[in-house]
């Protein structure tokens, strides 16, 4: 059976009444870890967009309340629907201990390095060799391509309502720098460095000075990103010297931008 199949399957079982059996769940959330379906898809122009059934699904996880203690060290208390993930060497996957955690129902594929303390939310997808750093969030149904670099503290939001809201998608390749928030649905395109400190959500207007343009919800492919401020607007923040945030594109990527971004391959 094809992962198409799949798909179409369960979304019609979840049409069907707008909740799954004990065993469908348990397909469920098998099929979100395999991969073989996912909360966002990309179309033929290269558009993302949410999957509005499986987040659906994933939030009637959540409507069907409850709460069981599961056995972690410290203790965990959740949903009966979201298990934390246990990963075997099989998984290819390097989850380095100190207390991270993953959500079942996400998809972690093999090469992926887990530095502690993470989160990986349920219906979160991350693609091969990604590297994500201490203290970083990856948010429900968030996309992070393949190697992807994560830096400490980075923070990338997640949308479960309403379940048409695309989630934040991070494109192949691209490095987020420590302390970075990325929110509501920005795709970070193929390549990009963001430095650290930079802060995008939905209204963020990122200044291109390279090209003489401004960015609303993405950051273009190779863009690297700095931290910057633009004047605020009114009497008051004049008399006040008083600035905005304002995202700046300062160059495209280049060689000496690979050089200092480039995540040795052992490290992995």
């Amino acid at each position: 059976m094809t992962n198409e199949d799949i798909a179409v399957r369960l979304e019609a079982s979840f049409a069907e009444s707008g909740a799954f059996s004990p065993e469908e769940w348990e397909e469920f959330l098998k099929a979100l870890e395999a991969g073989q379906v996912a909360a966002t898809r990309r179309d033929e122009n290269g558009v993302w967009s949410a999957v509005s059934w499986v987040k659906a699904a994933i939030l009637s996880g959540f409507k069907a309340g409850g709460a069981v203690a599961w056995e972690w060290p410290g203790g965990a208390i959740d949903r009966p629907a979201f298990p934390p993930r246990r990963f075997t060497l099989s998984d290819g996957v390097r989850v380095v201990p100190g207390g991270s955690s993953v959500r079942r129902g996400a998809f972690i594929a093999p090469g992926v390095v887990i530095m502690p303390p993470s989160y990986i939310n349920v219906g979160a997808h991350v693609g091969a060799g990604t590297m994500v750093d201490s203290h970083a969030l990856v948010g429900s149904c968030a996309r992070i391509g393949r190697g992807v670099h994560l830096s400490a503290g980075v923070q990338i939001g997640g949308v479960l309502e309403p379940p048409q809201a695309r989630p934040v998608v991070i494109e192949d390749n691209a490095f987020v720098g420590g302390l970075c928030g990325i929110f509501e649905g920005i795709v970070v395109g193929r390549n990009a460095v963001l430095a650290p400190g930079v802060i995008i959500s939905r209204s963020t207007r990122i200044f291109d000075l390279v090209h003489g343009r401004e960015w609303v919800g993405e950051v273009p492919e190779n863009a690297v990103v700095v931290p910057g401020s633009r004047p605020a607007r009114g009497d008051y923040a004049r008399l006040n010297g008083l600035s905005l945030q304002a995202p700046v594109i300062v160059k495209y990527r280049d060689e000496g931008t690979d050089a200092s971004v480039t995540l040795e391959s052992a490290l992995r």
